[in-house]
């Protein structure tokens, strides 16, 4: 990917809706030039979806919290099949470390948290977080510094 590659990709994820004619002005490129890169990013799997982002508060969900579960290996696929059930479970990563999964969950209030800990626990122990406030919220990604693509080269 070049710096005109990321320069675009900046711009769409600022906002996503931006027209192919604002983008191409600031990029400097020509509409079919603009749309065409967007159209490559996207079939080569570097630009994977557009999503709006919705406040959870704001949208009637008041509890967020981070839940971190160890399961036994022979139920991790039954389990993460479990989880595609749940709304209220918007990710899970499997990590490193004492958890298996760590999942980022919202819910109305306590006795739904409650409610939805019940049910994931049956799968395995689990650790909760209570988010109080998000001062570093999902942001763009940026390029990776040059160090870091040195060091990928290098190998």
């Amino acid at each position: 990917m070049d710096d005109l590659d990321w320069k675009v990709l900046s711009l769409l994820q600022q906002n996503a809706r931006i027209t192919y004619t604002a983008l191409a002005r600031q990029v400097h490129l020509s509409v079919p030039a603009v749309t065409e890169r967007v159209k490559r990013l996207e079939e080569d799997g570097v630009i994977d979806g557009y999503v709006a982002r919705v406040n959870p508060a704001m949208a009637g969900y008041a509890v967020s919290a981070l839940v971190g579960i160890t399961v036994p290996q022979p139920a991790k696929t039954k389990f993460l099949n479990f989880l595609e059930t749940i709304s209220e479970v918007l990710e899970c990563h499997h990590v490193t470390g004492a958890d298996s999964y760590v999942m980022r969950l919202v819910a109305t209030n306590m006795a739904d948290l409650e409610r939805l800990i019940e049910r994931i626990n049956l799968y395995g122990e689990t650790r909760t977080s209570l988010v109080m406030s998000t001062p570093l919220a999902t942001r763009a990604l940026q390029r990776p510094s040059v160090a870091s693509r040195r060091s990928k080269d290098a190998r």
